[in-house]
């Protein structure tokens, strides 16, 4: 394994230059910016939004936080379930529905771009909005790979465990055994087309095999 240091910047680039790899065997581009919240998924999503858009491609955000279960059916087992979280918080037959599988060859490109407030624990209630061909979808969000979930390019971005309990609030470290658990059965980094070590998330590194 090789880990090369990069900008964040140059890291932009990058996955924009992929992106623009996968378009031409897609009609829309979906990808997947994988990572726990420490490791900040959403700044590199948000990030790609300005390099696509120069590059002439429209852009959808979509954060997997807005498809998670009702209230009801996450704390099932309790607020601070590790299990339940890595198992059964995200709504990824919703994700699946209304949002990726519009965007299959052949697909509509009508897209939900959220469901479910979890904070107040409602439906959005937003509108659907049409992606045309040839723009990308960015999801980003945590425990994504190994759902079966269609991408066409996936990013999994990478905490060492000492790292990610540095940088994970003490309200939310109860999450950290379903991301060890995450890492042990679902192997994130073998899975993604592209892994990120961000240990110090303001100097990434590339890992490579």
């Amino acid at each position: 394994m090789r880990v090369t240091p990069i900008s964040r910047e140059r890291l932009a680039g990058l996955v924009a230059d992929r992106i623009e790899d996968a378009a031409r065997d897609a009609p829309w581009v979906r990808v997947a910016l994988d990572g726990a919240a420490a490791t900040r998924p959403g700044a590199l999503a948000d990030a790609l939004v300005e390099p696509l858009r120069l590059r002439g491609r429209p852009v959808l955000r979509v954060s997997a936080a807005d498809f998670l279960r009702p209230a009801s059916l996450r704390l099932e087992y309790g607020r601070h379930d590790a299990d339940a979280f890595h198992d059964l918080w995200l709504d990824d037959g919703a994700l699946l529905r209304e949002v990726l599988a519009p965007l299959d060859p052949g697909g509509s490109g009508r897209v939900l771009p959220s469901l479910w407030d979890a904070a107040a624990d409602r439906a959005t209630r937003a509108p659907y909005t049409e992606l045309p061909p040839g723009g990308v979808l960015l999801v980003d969000g945590a425990l994504l790979l190994g759902r079966w979930l269609p991408f066409e390019l996936t990013v999994h971005l990478a905490m060492g465990p000492a790292a990610l309990a540095r940088h994970t609030p003490e309200d939310e470290r109860w999450t950290l055994p379903a991301f060890a658990r995450y890492e042990e059965e679902t192997r994130p980094r073998d899975l993604a087309d592209l892994s990120v070590k961000v240990d110090d998330p303001r100097h990434p590194a590339l890992v490579e095999p």
